[in-house]
């Protein structure tokens, strides 16, 4: 079985990340049983002919809450020792990301809400948490947390003009990430 390969409940399931970061993103969604559906990483050029960025996977909490979620991940290392207020958390995206998951939500229409879904990998052992869910994944930890595209819209600075990237003020983050658990109830 390679790296991105999982068995749950005796099937064997073949994820189409690309990287460590998704690969424990997925793994998070097989174990608490959200459904899902990947952007195959092979076709993802399709969705460059047509000029809108790609996201990464379609989101169906399965709840009463009836919005799909268009989800961008963004793999980020934490080098700090604790969560608490969240500091030393980055929360930058390019402007394309935030242009195409826009477009995204234009084109699924009513019943689609998009996301930046940040996974932050632990770069320390010990980690203050804070009471947050971690989730360990090939030996390493990670934390899962969610700003909604509306959100983060509302509160984007620009970051650098040179790299087309913006980002959030430490207390707009604070007040716009909620836990993944929260973003799928």
């Amino acid at each position: 079985m390679t790296s991105s390969s999982r068995v749950s409940n005796g099937i064997e399931m073949h994820g189409f990340s690309s990287n460590h970061y998704e690969e424990a993103f997925e793994n998070w969604l097989i174990d608490n049983r959200v459904q899902y559906i990947t952007v195959d990483q092979h076709k993802r050029a399709a969705f460059a002919r047509n000029r809108i960025k790609s996201f990464d996977f379609l989101l169906y909490p399965g709840t009463a809450r009836s919005e799909v979620i268009i989800a961008e991940v963004k793999g980020r290392k934490f080098r700090g020792t604790t969560l608490v207020k969240l500091a030393g958390l980055q929360s930058w995206v390019t402007i394309d990301d935030v242009r195409g998951l826009i477009r995204w939500e234009q084109v699924f229409g009513k019943g689609y809400i998009a996301a930046f879904i940040f996974a932050y990998r632990f770069e320390n052992i010990d980690v203050e948490c804070d009471g947050r869910e971690v989730y360990d994944f090939n030996q390493q930890k990670y934390l899962f947390l969610s700003v909604k595209l509306d959100d983060y819209r509302s509160y984007m600075t620009v970051r650098s003009p040179k790299w087309q990237t913006v980002s959030l003020p430490a207390d707009s983050f604070r007040n716009c990430a909620v836990d993944l658990k929260k973003l799928l109830s």
